[in-house]
């Protein structure tokens, strides 16, 4: 049963936050700005005396435990050479995925534009793409293998947006075109990102918007658990082409989630249903 909050959320309407709430908050801002002034000029020293750095993914990691998500590693992540294939239900996922292997993330080019987050992002060599951008499909994907070849490893979540946890999108192929041909001796890892009973809760769904569920997961009480599951590998050579690999990416994604829920995985309701269920609750005081 979800709750008049969990509804108000996902119905656009922001949730008023407790005294409590708010402390925390603010308290988790504060440290999230803490660990930057910390690790991002470490970064820049170590980048300028031409070090690999590391403190892009301990930071992120560090950023992932003080939002509250406590994460677990399950299979084993390769460490170079490899195209993560990842489901999509949380901005925790980047913290979560980034901090268990230090990859760097292909994400919509308006986070480019968002103040902070659009900057840190930068610094772990996020590709920014333009989904809409036909034309510059071909730069981006010049920028990816460019990412692959100096990153040694690079995350895409084909669904476009996020579910609830639960369930799976059909995935988009535009940005698996890196793929065809594979570069050589790079894998495909498919990649389950489980919140359990969280994930529905926590999960960025229907008209909420960015700061919205920001806030909101930054007020919670306690902390979560965040599995991130490290599938089987795969050669992408031994499929014909990326809708090939994206459909064996999918299979193996959606094997590991029927397992761990004991049923057969549902297609998610999409972001309209929510609004539209969400509507229908009352207004919040």
């Amino acid at each position: 049963m979800l709750s008049p909050e969990r509804l108000a959320a996902a119905a656009g309407r922001p949730v008023p936050l407790s005294i409590t709430g708010k402390v925390r908050l603010w308290r988790r801002v504060a440290m999230l700005f803490g660990l930057a002034l910390v690790t991002v000029p470490l970064h820049y020293l170590w980048r300028l005396v031409r070090l690999s750095s590391p403190w892009p993914r301990m930071f992120l990691a560090g950023a992932g435990r003080v939002s509250g998500a406590r994460v677990r590693i399950a299979g084993v992540p390769l460490k170079r050479d490899v195209f993560y294939i990842a489901n999509h239900v949380s901005w925790i996922d980047i913290p979560a995925i980034a901090g268990a292997s230090g990859t760097a993330f292909v994400a919509k080019a308006e986070i480019r534009d968002a103040p902070v987050v659009g900057w840190l992002s930068s610094l772990n060599r996020t590709v920014f793409v333009e989904r809409e951008d036909r034309l510059g499909v071909a730069g981006q994907i010049n920028a990816l293998r460019e990412t692959l070849a100096e990153n040694w490893s690079v995350t895409v979540f084909p669904e476009g947006t996020t579910e609830d946890g639960r369930s799976l999108l059909p995935f988009k192929t535009s940005m698996l075109k890196v793929l065809e041909p594979p570069p050589p001796g790079v894998m495909v890892q498919p990649v389950l990102v489980d919140y359990g009973d969280v994930g529905i809760e926590i999960g960025w769904l229907g008209d909420e918007s960015g700061k919205d569920n920001a806030a909101r997961v930054l007020a919670r009480r306690g902390s979560f658990p965040v599995v991130v599951h490290f599938l089987e590998p795969f050669h992408p050579r031994d499929f014909p082409g990326r809708k090939a690999i994206a459909a064996e990416s999918r299979r193996r994604i959606e094997v590991a989630l029927a397992d761990l829920l004991g049923h057969p995985v549902p297609a998610f309701a999409g972001h309209d249903a929510w609004a539209r269920m969400a509507d229908q609750a009352p207004v919040l005081p």
